[in-house]
């Protein structure tokens, strides 16, 4: 299975894009023996339109564009559905199993998804009620997507 993260909000050298680098290559090295063969990385520049609709619209177009033809799309959203790590692995590993061939990850700008994005999902996720910056965000779903990739090799990093 082939893993895309495809955000709005392109990271800046510093501590966030470092971190996250981290996470992208441990996830790399650890999926390779799960059954995961790619985790590619898109990213978008914010969209500089004057209202919040015209720029969740093209910012929208911008990603679904980018999306695999077939992916399981998750939708990282303020308003999705919490998942504990164990069961964020279960749905990789469902996913895994299940055949699907690409799954991508889509991280949204400052004033959220298109409402054709978030309808394409194939989950809503949150990471909590709280809005998190992009540069977060991006970085806590790298981490998460090692945890679970740990998770489903048996590995001792996630010790819960």
């Amino acid at each position: 299975m082939r893993l895309s993260v495809i955000a709005v909000g392109r990271l800046k050298p510093g501590p966030e894009k470092t971190i996250a680098g981290d996470y992208l290559t441990r996830a790399e090295g650890l999926g390779r023996k799960c059954g995961v063969t790619r985790i590619g990385i898109t990213e978008f520049s914010e969209s500089q339109a004057s209202s919040p609709a015209a720029r969740m619209a093209e910012e929208g177009k911008l990603v679904a564009a980018a999306l695999p033809a077939k992916a399981f799309n998750v939708v990282l959203d303020e308003r999705g559905k919490a998942l504990a790590s164990e069961a964020f692995a279960d749905l990789l590993r469902r996913q895994l199993d299940g055949g699907t061939q690409d799954m991508a990850f889509l991280i949204g700008g400052p004033d959220g998804h298109a409402p054709a994005i978030r309808s394409g999902a194939g989950l809503l996720l949150g990471f909590g009620p709280m809005t998190w910056p992009h540069r977060l965000v991006r970085v806590m779903l790298l981490e998460q997507l090692y945890r679970a990739l740990t998770i489903i090799a048996g590995h001792p990093y996630h010790r819960a």
